[in-house]
């Protein structure tokens, strides 16, 4: 498959990732296109990070992606979940990262991801055309010395054909971590679909200062 984004390298971004249960499985269930399979239970992953000097990159600029969507019914070895995975919705302010994205056949849009921490509180915002669309509120501690390293999968559909790629990363998580709250803010919005159940049943999760990932991955 032609690429129109050359193999870059991202070193610690500043990230939010985390799962959880929607509160309309079947909405979740419409996004996934034909020959793909959400789990039964169709939870939903997100993103939301921020690159903040260019410098963290191989040959970007700095910016910023929230991406979502559900956990495939395909097994992946190589992920913590165990499963792979397809991007419902990719919001990033980079257009060639919105172009790298879109040649895996994965919707995207034009938008700008935030995240500010006051103590201990980080709030997370996804925001497209100065509405926002997703506002998250966490507790975060330290960093610990723990990491997380591996491969995510990413299973996209281009022409009818279906793709896959990988994603290697390095992930430095603080110790705590607790999401309070997850709003998703604007009805309107395709990402609407994808907002959690009330109350929120987190699944996993986790805040990494220090993010680092290889886009595109690699086909596989």
């Amino acid at each position: 498959m032609s690429q129109l984004v050359p193999p870059q390298l991202v070193v610690q971004c500043r990230m939010l990732h985390f799962g959880w249960i929607p509160a309309d499985p079947e909405a979740v269930a419409t996004l996934v296109p034909s020959g793909l399979r959400p789990l039964a239970n169709r939870q939903v992953f997100m993103h939301q990070y921020v690159v903040d000097d260019a410098a963290q990159t191989s040959g970007l600029d700095t910016f910023s992606a929230t991406c979502l969507g559900p956990e495939l019914d395909e097994a992946d070895a190589s992920e913590p979940s165990g499963h792979s995975r397809w991007y419902a919705q990719h919001i990033s302010s980079s257009p060639a990262v919105r172009a790298g994205v879109a040649a895996r056949g994965a919707p995207v849009g034009t938008g700008r991801t935030s995240i500010e921490i006051d103590g201990r509180t980080l709030v997370a915002v996804t925001e497209v055309d100065g509405v926002e669309l997703i506002r998250t509120t966490a507790r975060i501690g330290l960093t610990s010395r723990r990491i997380l390293r591996g491969h995510m999968r990413y299973v996209g559909v281009v022409a009818g054909r279906q793709t896959a790629v990988s994603y290697p990363y390095v992930f430095e998580p603080v110790t705590p971590f607790e999401v309070e709250s997850l709003e998703f803010l604007a009805p309107e919005h395709p990402v609407f679909a994808l907002r959690p159940a009330n109350p929120l049943e987190l699944l996993w999760g986790f805040y990494s200062p220090r993010s680092s990932f290889a886009f595109p991955g690699s086909e596989c």
